[in-house]
């Protein structure tokens, strides 16, 4: 398969930013997306072609059995996504700078180049690397911890294809930008998506090893779980629970600081803010839905208290329920883990009245869900362990 570029949604994003009031901001996202997005993705394209001539055991590798961690964000999927990402033995994720080097021969090269830079160079490449993983993420680590070499999100790959969920954050038009009811498209349109998608974990399990599995954690694939059971009819899924009162507000709190870091007009930050907790709700129904009618598709129903207060009993329940055996040397790990319960901190602070939320229309909405986890006994506060994504 060729590599995946949406053509229509990048029109669309030069259209909006043509639209954009601050010359500034226009003209960089001009140069971006007219200059630096089509020359990435004609490189990302040959290396993506070339990797079947150069790598032939490529063509042998398939993605069996791959485990993808959902549910709203800010409800504990980055941390159950680390726990299990650490069990190096059986998964394969993408860490972050994976995600941006799509191909086999781009992961390669840069493999070649850090031992070049550790065996010749002193490390000063990996340095100047470090350096500016800090600047970069540094500001924003309070909220969501990010760096190169930490396993993120799938859909990052997707951003020089103009098909990710990261253009919410260069322009906030949710109105008119659609990243996340995948499964609403047409068919053709999302099994392009998607097939480009698996073509991009087949060259990742190539570099790791196709013996391992793949995880994936994504809160935007709630909205495409038919289109990955259609593309994956073997997927297992990790669904994460946490009680809506607290992760509406925090997410709408980082998009917020998103959002202003560029200097978007309030106006425009509350329209998209008010869609996107509309779009809330349906996170935390739709994923159920779509299993109910896949009753043999093999899941977890993770609460996000009792990852955070038990990740070690949490994780082997999860293992049981994905027909998955927690190693000697992986129990150790989550013994650890175990040992550091309830010890995280953060100062990320938030509240429903801030983003103008009425926590009786959420309790309303989303009542099953309340009763089923217990929600009702807690307070509008953040849990112990608060915001591990």
């Amino acid at each position: 398969m060729l590599f995946h570029f949406d053509f229509d949604t990048w029109r669309r994003l030069i259209w909006l930013a043509a639209h954009e009031g601050n010359p500034r901001r226009r003209c960089k996202l001009y140069l971006r997306l007219l200059v630096k997005i089509p020359l990435i993705a004609l490189f990302n394209a040959v290396c993506f072609a070339l990797d079947p001539l150069l790598f032939p055991g490529l063509r042998r590798v398939e993605v069996r059995q791959p485990v993808f961690v959902i549910g709203h964000a800010r409800s504990g999927t980055t941390l159950m996504h680390r726990l299990l990402s650490a069990d190096g033995e059986r998964f394969s994720a993408f860490l972050y700078w994976e995600l941006f080097a799509p191909s086999v021969l781009q992961k390669k090269a840069v493999h070649w180049l850090a031992r070049i830079d550790a065996r010749w160079l002193g490390g000063r490449l990996a340095k100047w690397v470090d350096a500016r993983e800090q600047r970069i993420f540094g500001p924003s680590n309070h909220i969501h911890r990010m760096g190169y070499r930490l396993p993120e999100e799938d859909d990052f790959m997707l951003t020089n294809s103009c098909a990710s969920g990261y253009w919410m954050t260069e322009l906030p038009y949710l109105d008119q930008l659609d990243f996340y009811h995948i499964d609403r498209r047409p068919e053709p349109r999302r099994r392009r998506l998607m097939g480009f998608y698996r073509e991009c974990v087949r060259r990742q399990l190539y570099v790791n090893g196709d013996n391992r599995i793949h995880l994936s954690k994504n809160p935007t694939f709630c909205g495409r779980v038919e289109t990955l059971l259609e593309v994956f009819p073997d997927a297992r899924f990790v669904l994460l629970y946490r009680n809506p009162l607290e992760t509406m507000p925090s997410l709408l709190k980082l998009m917020k600081f998103s959002w202003s870091a560029r200097h978007f007009d309030e106006a425009r930050m509350q329209s998209s803010l008010r869609a996107l907790a509309e779009l809330s709700f349906h996170n935390y129904t739709y994923p159920l839905e779509v299993l109910e009618r896949h009753p043999g598709t093999p899941r977890a129903i993770v609460d996000y208290r009792q990852l955070v207060a038990e990740p070690k009993r949490t994780v082997g329940e999860v293992y049981a329920a994905l027909g998955l055996e927690v190693g000697a040397q992986y129990a150790a790990v989550l013994d650890a883990e175990q040992a550091r319960a309830g010890r995280h901190e953060t100062t990320h602070s938030y509240s429903l009245a801030e983003f103008g939320l009425d926590a009786d229309e959420i309790r309303r909405r989303l009542a099953p869900l309340f009763q089923r986890f217990g929600w009702e006994r807690d307070a509008a506060r953040p849990a112990p362990g608060a915001d591990a994504g």
